[in-house]
């Protein structure tokens, strides 16, 4: 019985290699902090982010074969790791307002705590898309047209979600520097 349990676990482990050439034990321990900490992030809440994560990687697990390569690995996890993250937080309605609830704590950064902690609450507070637009490009790093790819949305859009989202982060941080609207007349 434990070598036809060794040959079925090796069978699993080897159908998961494929498509990219790492084993599914590999693949979560190589890309697991990325997807918890873009799911973390997005959705201030570590006991659905990790719930997320784990949907994230089962789904992987089933579709092993569709996976090209490495890279092709990162590009999907990021899109279904965005995904269900929007589809999350349009499912969950809050009881409370966000405002009594307490911010996750960060390990101490250098510079202004008080500007980060308040930096985070300004991201938290943008609509769904250009949140995640936002934490796609300065967490995890992807330049626009990447995003542009992993949300699949127009390049156009996404820098435009960059722009509004910057000139909104910008005016609530320096308000006496905020530019006035244009006006009609």
């Amino acid at each position: 019985m434990n070598g036809n349990a060794s040959t079925i676990s090796g069978s699993l482990s080897q159908a998961a290699a494929i498509g990219c050439g790492l084993s599914f034990e590999e693949q979560l321990r190589t890309h697991q902090a990325m997807v918890l900490s873009l799911a973390r992030n997005f959705l201030r809440d570590t006991a659905q982010a990790e719930e997320l994560a784990q949907d994230v990687f089962l789904q992987l697990y089933r579709h092993q074969a569709a996976i090209q390569s490495p890279a092709h690995l990162v590009f999907w996890l990021r899109q279904v790791t965005s995904r269900r993250c929007i589809d999350a937080v349009r499912q969950r309605r809050p009881a409370v307002s966000l405002e009594s609830i307490p911010e996750p704590s960060l390990p101490a950064r250098p510079g202004d705590p008080f500007l980060s902690r308040r930096l985070q609450r300004l991201v938290a507070g943008l609509p769904e898309v250009p949140r995640l637009v936002m934490l796609l490009r300065y967490q995890e790093d992807l330049d626009p047209a990447e995003i542009a790819g992993v949300l699949e949305l127009p390049l156009g859009t996404v820098k435009s979600h960059l722009q509004r989202s910057l000139v909104r982060l910008r005016a609530a941080l320096n308000p006496a520097e905020a530019v006035p609207p244009r006006s009609t007349a």
